[in-house]
């Protein structure tokens, strides 16, 4: 009866040293997450507004898996063409993942759509008009800005 309980308590403590490892990854800055948008997203669409996406390809650190493809991502538009006033080029960031239940709060460098010209003259002068539409499916690729803890 000792030794069972014994074994127990053993398996017990392992259990809870293998889980609170795995909870305790960083994913480091710099690390790339590549994604796929779930949602359209415009050049006209207004700052803030947000949009779904999911990684494309498996998150690993060290050699280990830490987030699948395919785990569910949300970002937010941060420059638009939507304000006549303040026209800008159309660029997103990722802000959070969602691991395990619970979405992870993420930081990443701001990425602009390359948007095509659609006349050679504005090809040559990098110039772009009317709206731009990112389909669902369009691939993105995020650099971390900040180190991730999940």
């Amino acid at each position: 009866m000792r030794l069972e309980r014994y074994i127990a308590f053993i398996t017990a403590c392992f259990a809870c040293f293998a889980a609170s490892s795995l909870n305790g990854t960083t994913i480091p800055a710099g690390t790339t997450l590549s994604v796929s948008t779930a949602s359209s997203v415009t050049s006209q669409d207004p700052v803030g507004r947000t949009f779904t996406a999911q990684l494309d390809q498996d998150v690993s650190v060290n050699g280990r898996t830490v987030v699948k493809a395919g785990t569910k991502a949300a970002g937010k538009i941060t420059s638009s063409r939507a304000n006549p006033r303040k026209s800008e080029a159309l660029s997103l960031e990722l802000t959070s993942i969602s691991v395990n239940g619970r979405n992870a709060a993420v930081k990443t460098d701001a990425v602009q759509p390359e948007v095509p010209a659609t006349t050679a003259r504005q090809a040559r002068r990098g110039h772009t008009a009317g709206t731009f539409t990112l389909r669902p499916g369009s691939k993105l690729q995020f650099r971390l800005s900040a180190p991730v803890t999940l």
